[in-house]
């Protein structure tokens, strides 16, 4: 007897909302995407392309969703980091499960409100950690579960941000005035936090963490510098982060934060670009998010592990250290081997390459885990226990924790009992 596909609705209709949507119209016996809620019509209208005419039925806001009552059976929750945990309250109550964007929320205290919520309410929630449904860093935890390292001595991860990446988001972006949303610790890398946590498999206990905002500042402004790359700048045209590069090589951007970016004539981007803030000098920017951060962490299991953040790289590289070998992984290894993994075991010169591919005709994104959590998504929701799937409300507080406590080391300069600091909070 075929089973009924799981039907979901959605709030916050922007770009992961978008891509869910997407990867689930590809598999129609499995998921039926019913009801969508953004203030913004033509995200709606972008929602309504992906999916069979008709089929889709539209809110201007969360508010008259939440009013026509239990739509579907899982709720997509996609809004900005400061409106996550409210409306996913108010969907549990009404009887959703929640398929909830990271982070959870932009403070500790709140995640460990929807956390209890939660638990009272018996619904689940998954958290959209996408790199636990990658094909490496599946490889990865299974290598690691094979014993190819043998216990696991210490963890060593690098986000490299990517530059323009940083400019973009950080800087002129969504995420760059921490107070508005997250701490960049949070907001870029409780991704990595939660890797670490995962592959670790243990209790962390002690967070201390180093960091700065130190390059995207005034003082590093070129001379002559105007207030907008539209203003005449001196350098523009060499400067790495000219907004001019959005009419080129970082067009791509636009299609995040300008409607019909992607397409428009540039003219209509440079005009854009005189009063958008993604026209702003970087150097001249009200952002108050971090450059470049470390986080050194401690483990119950006596691992220990260190997460370095940096705008001044591009992408994740990992290292892991046993006592029977080594394990390298990511995008350093990549450069420079042409493989995705090399594993030297008995600490001598053996070693051995392993490479991941992604399904083919299978979404690429964050390394194939989009495509990884949506082909997870209806078998997380039949483990009798919530929270044993993959990426768990429950397996995501743990998380958050070490990257709520190791902003408050790094504001504070001291180290954090993450005990205590749960307690505290």
């Amino acid at each position: 007897m075929p089973k009924t596909p799981l039907t979901l609705a959605a709030i916050g209709c922007g770009g992961r909302v978008r891509t869910y949507t997407e990867l689930a119209a590809t598999m129609p016996d499995r998921y039926r995407v019913v009801a969508a809620a953004d203030p913004d019509p033509s995200r709606l209208q972008l929602m309504e392309k992906l999916l069979p005419v008709g089929s889709l039925r539209t809110f201007a806001s969360d508010r008259e969703l939440f009013a026509a009552g239990k739509l579907a059976d899982i709720l997509m929750i996609g809004t900005q980091d400061a409106y996550h945990v409210q409306p996913c309250i108010e969907a549990m109550r009404l009887g959703y499960d929640v398929l909830l964007e990271k982070p959870i929320a932009t403070n500790f205290a709140e995640v460990r409100a929807l956390e209890l919520e939660a638990a009272r309410l018996g619904r689940r929630v998954l958290i959209c950690h996408v790199l636990r449904y990658t094909p490496f860093y599946t490889l990865v935890k299974s290598l690691l579960d094979e014993g190819v390292v043998g216990k696991i001595a210490t963890i060593n991860a690098v986000e490299g941000v990517a530059p323009f990446h940083q400019a973009h988001s950080f800087v002129r972006g969504h995420w760059g005035v921490v107070e508005k949303s997250s701490p960049m610790i949070i907001a870029k890398c409780c991704h990595d936090l939660d890797i670490i946590s995962w592959l670790a498999d243990a209790p962390c206990e002690q967070v201390s963490s180093f960091g700065s905002l130190d390059y995207f500042n005034v003082a590093h402004a070129p001379a002559g510098a105007p207030a907008r790359c539209t203003d005449g700048c001196p350098v523009a045209g060499t400067c790495s982060y000219d907004a001019h590069h959005y009419l080129g090589k970082e067009r791509h951007w636009l299609q995040w934060v300008f409607k019909g970016g992607i397409e428009a004539d540039d003219e209509s981007v440079r005009e854009w670009l005189r009063t958008s803030p993604w026209g702003r000098c970087v150097y001249h920017c009200d952002n108050t998010a971090v450059d470049r951060q470390t986080v050194n962490l401690s483990f119950a299991n006596a691992i220990t592990a260190n997460l370095t953040m940096t705008a001044f790289d591009n992408g994740r590289s990992l290292e892991i250290r046993g006592t029977k070998g080594v394990l390298l992984g990511g995008n350093a290894v990549k450069r420079f081997t042409g493989h995705d993994i090399a594993v030297t075991t008995h600490h001598d010169s053996q070693t051995t390459y392993h490479d991941v591919t992604v399904k083919e005709g299978a979404y690429q994104g964050h390394g194939g885990g989009d495509f990884g959590l949506m082909d997870a998504l209806d078998q997380e929701w039949q483990k009798p226990n919530s929270a044993d799937m993959r990426s768990s409300l429950q397996r995501s507080v743990e998380s958050h924790a070490m990257g709520f406590a190791a902003e408050v080391a790094r504001v504070e300069k001291r180290v954090i009992n993450l005990r205590a600091y749960r307690t505290e909070v």
